[in-house]
């Protein structure tokens, strides 16, 4: 506000009225807090690179449509506690995507959190042994969206089954999570082995899950240096 009047003193003979004069000052503050607390939600979700909706790759050959992207950018699944699972090769986006839902979901007022499936398990295994687990559970739980990146991307033993479960337990019809996978979900019972802990998995997170297959190349391989010839040189 004070920046705000400060500009306002230096502008030349105005016949702005005293009140918006004032309004002018109280909408500067309210849009600083707001930014600050975007920045804030921000980092705290500790996402891996940058990324928005409006630059997400759409198209029929790449498994995503634009209606899709607008109506994942509304934060209505998120309102109500539905998850996204993004399947895919390596290379793909899907760690993208999930970035971008989680800053959408940031300037909407709501917080998120991006994990590596390891690093998650690993976490939740030091927690375990340092007589932390609950805290962490409590703190994971109170983000509106947690997204798991990499899932079944490495086999997890009965230990990592049952820890993941309690984090998807207590998420469950409370709050949403995307995960992303290279794998079809239609194949994750199979993988996580255990019958009884596969079924108490998937059915805490496919059944209400908005499933998004991205194609196509990898766009990493696009960016690397042997995109392009080089010319010869002697």
């Amino acid at each position: 506000m004070a920046q705000a009047f400060r500009e306002l003193l230096a502008m030349p003979s105005t016949d702005l009225a005293w009140e918006d004069r004032i309004g002018m000052l109280v909408e500067r503050e309210f849009t600083e807090r707001e930014n600050r607390r975007v920045d804030r939600r921000m980092r705290d979700a500790r996402l891996p690179t940058a990324a928005c909706l409006e630059n997400a790759r759409c198209g029929s050959s790449r498994g995503l449509e634009k209606a899709m992207l607008r109506q994942l950018g509304t934060c209505q699944w998120v309102r109500a506690k539905q998850n996204v699972i993004v399947r895919g090769a390596t290379g793909v986006g899907k760690t993208y995507l999930a970035c971008a839902l989680a800053e959408s979901v940031c300037k909407r007022g709501m917080r998120a959190v991006f994990r590596r499936a390891p690093r998650l398990l690993e976490e939740l295994a030091l927690a375990r042994a340092s007589g932390t687990f609950g805290a962490t559970l409590a703190r994971l739980a109170k983000f509106e969206l947690l997204i798991i990146d990499d899932f079944l991307l490495v086999p997890m033993n009965d230990v990592e089954k049952r820890d993941l479960l309690e984090v998807l337990e207590d998420r469950y019809e409370h709050s949403s999570t995307v995960l992303t996978s290279q794998l079809d979900p239609k194949t994750w019972h199979e993988c996580l082995g255990d019958p009884t802990m596969a079924d108490a998995i998937c059915d805490r997170v496919v059944h209400n899950a908005h499933v998004i297959w991205l194609r196509g190349p990898s766009i990493r391989k696009e960016k690397g240096l042997g995109s392009a010839e080089q010319p010869a040189h002697d």
